[in-house]
């Protein structure tokens, strides 16, 4: 019998600033160590192909196996594990009881395994979990940057080897996915290196789970999967990855093929796993129409993975926990997004605790099971049968606007939201989340400002002025936290908290100079009713930085709260005191100083003071960023919206 290779610690090479990693294995002798109570938690390897003639060509076979002395090869004396899930990307059989498998072969396809809890599968040099073959036999044809190669008849076997996880059996996980990278130059890739990847590096907490790329992980140029590789290569755990739209090989005839080069290169565009108590599925949502209309594409999921979905499915327990990862959300706070939504929901309709999670909208939204919207009954989606996560973006607003204090973009999102990573947590069988901004700690939750009638009119005319591509003088600059006395005589003057955590169940109380606590209004409480859009709908911390430099401004938001601003207010500065608690009784507080001045005369003297001592005239002396990624189809519709 072979015994389990048990290795020592070794340092990996940091990233930038961020602080050097190791990758553990027990630091247990190979003497006192045994696999069943120190096995190792993440091994380098692959899968093993064996190229001779198949005894029956139109039958995929082999076996999953426990890969004991780690090197990606079926010893004689090495077992096969039973009842491992295997897919041909349409039917799901499991493992016999020496670890076979047996699936039809299709003439393009990719073979996968369903990672089980207490077990996991090899990376390579880069940390990209292998768990998965391509059988393309002609290969993908001359496509710009590579495709598949071609795969050749039907292997004679093809095995996946695993080893035992403890870290993996337990309900208690914590699993990040980070979205839409979407860098389309080295410039931004160093952003993401220093942002929000750069945060997932200096974390430990996930190295079972590990990490989930939710697509458009790159700008369309996919020589940049090396640089994405290389950034991503500090994870401490595996790092599993889903396609979105500009990961395609646009140059591809059709869908078939629009993936061959993220195949190649990252594994299948659809697949599940397990870790702990909770089973993952990543869908790819993305339709791409074909090569003579180069770049388009629709938010649908095909019927072949709505049937690989149904029978994935059939081997997990009605009240386990599952989370349906795709690119294009299903829906979002605005529309039902991928057409085909109903048909996905009746796939999932017996699994109550199943949550989708998207992104592509660089928006940071949480819509909990059971909201109403009028935008969505119009498309058939009476109710929301599952919580729906929208998991913001690693690139924020597509690296756009000043650059802040650490060099990087400020990339403030339409919704009024910052760069950053989705952590989905399990304990045992319950599920919460949290969203942590990049360069910053999980308490950083709240975004306050002051949206008055002076504002509001500032800001349309800011609007404008990005409209006109910046012809003429832009409008003079104000600060969101100044409010003439009229104004607040007028009413419609708020204090707007851009809650992060926020859902439709959480609650935001606000204190102004000590007082009794007033509790805030949620201006898209999903229920019933239509778009909350408009200026007075907006959180101006965020949107005054973006019109003041390259971003966009959506008018809404899902987790926006307002609490109008007592008319009564002396001159001079106050204080609000803001308390936001989550659905799961968690308080996040922030306080903001705001200033009531007489007339707009001493409006503006007021906001230049307040301006310079913010750092915006310092912030405009910086470059401003306006990439090719606010030219994407997604930026061009947030404007449009």
């Amino acid at each position: 019998m072979q015994t389990r290779r048990i290795r020592p610690r070794t340092a990996a090479a940091g990233l930038g600033a961020c602080a050097a990693l190791s990758l553990f294995a027990p630091l247990l002798s190979p003497t006192s160590a045994t696999a069943a109570d120190a096995p190792a938690e993440l091994y380098e390897g692959h899968v093993q192909v064996d190229r001779g003639k198949a005894d029956d060509p139109k039958k995929f076979t082999g076996q999953v196996f426990d890969d004991v002395n780690e090197n990606s090869k079926l010893d004689g004396d090495e077992k096969g594990i039973s009842g491992v899930a295997v897919s041909n990307g349409v039917d799901v059989v499991q493992t016999d009881g020496d670890g076979r498998y047996k699936l039809p072969v299709r003439d393009n396809m990719t073979v996968s395994i369903t990672q089980p809890s207490g077990w996991q599968v090899p990376v390579d040099e880069d940390k990209v979990a292998q768990f998965s073959y391509n059988h393309l036999p002609e290969g993908s044809g001359d496509l710009e940057f590579g495709g598949i190669e071609p795969t050749g008849d039907t292997p004679k076997a093809v095995n996946f080897p695993m080893i035992e996880s403890q870290a993996s059996a337990k309900g208690e996980q914590n699993c990040p996915i980070a979205s839409d990278t979407q860098a389309y130059d080295k410039t931004e890739m160093g952003y993401a290196r220093d942002g929000a990847v750069g945060d997932l590096a200096d974390r430990n907490d996930y190295g079972a789970c590990g990490v989930l790329l939710l697509g458009d992980n790159v700008g369309d140029d996919l020589s940049l999967n090396d640089e994405l590789r290389d950034v991503y290569s500090q994870m401490n755990g595996p790092v599993r990855v889903a396609p979105g739209n500009h990961d395609q090989d646009y140059d591809a005839v059709d869908d078939a093929h629009a993936l061959d080069t993220f195949r190649d290169q990252f594994g299948p565009s659809y697949f599940s796993y397990d870790v702990g108590k909770t089973h993952f599925v990543v869908l790819d949502s993305i339709e791409y129409e074909g090569k003579a209309n180069r770049k388009k594409y629709k938010e649908k999921i095909s019927q072949d993975q709505l049937t690989w979905l149904e029978n994935d499915l059939k081997n997990v327990p009605k009240n386990a926990q599952v989370v349906v990862a795709t690119h294009a959300p299903i829906l979002t706070h605005k529309e039902v997004v991928v057409d085909n939504a109903k048909d996905f929901y009746d796939v999932i309709a017996d699994y109550p605790n199943a949550v989708t999670v998207g992104g592509h909208t660089h928006t940071q939204e949480n819509l909990v099971a059971g909201e109403t919207r009028k935008e969505w009954a119009a498309a058939g989606i009476e109710k929301l049968p599952n919580t729906q996560i929208v998991a913001g973006a690693v690139s924020g607003d597509w690296y756009s606007g000043g650059l802040n204090a650490d060099g990087l973009p400020y990339s403030f999102t339409q919704d009024a939201s910052e760069p950053g990573v989705l952590t989905l947590e399990y304990d045992g069988a319950s599920r919460s989340e949290r969203y942590t901004v990049r360069n910053e700690s999980d308490d950083h939750q709240l975004l306050l400002g002051v949206n008055s009638p002076e504002w509001r009119d500032w800001a349309q005319k800011a609007q404008d002025w990005q409209d006109a591509d910046k012809d003429g003088t832009a409008p003079k600059e104000i600060s969101e936290r100044v409010v003439t006395r009229e104004d607040l005589k007028q009413g419609e003057t708020w204090l707007t908290s851009s809650f992060l955590a926020g859902t439709s169940d959480a609650r935001v109380e606000v204190s102004f100079d000590g007082k009794a606590p007033k509790q805030s209004e949620h201006t898209q409480p999903g229920k019933g009713e239509a778009l909350a859009k408009g200026w007075e709908y907006t959180d101006p911390y965020t949107a005054s930085q973006n019109l003041r430099t390259s971003g966009n401004v959506g008018q809404s938001s899902s987790h926006l709260w307002r609490t109008e601003i007592p008319s009564n207010l002396d001159l001079g500065t106050h204080t609000a005191e803001v308390t936001g608690t989550d659905r799961y009784g968690r308080d996040f507080t922030e306080s903001v100083r705001f200033t009531v001045v007489e007339d707009e005369a001493a409006a503006k003297t007021e906001s230049q003071k307040l301006l310079r001592q913010d750092g915006f005239d310092a912030q405009q002396k910086k470059e401003v960023r306006d990439p090719k990624g606010l030219d994407s189809e997604e930026a061009q519709s947030a404007r449009n919206d």
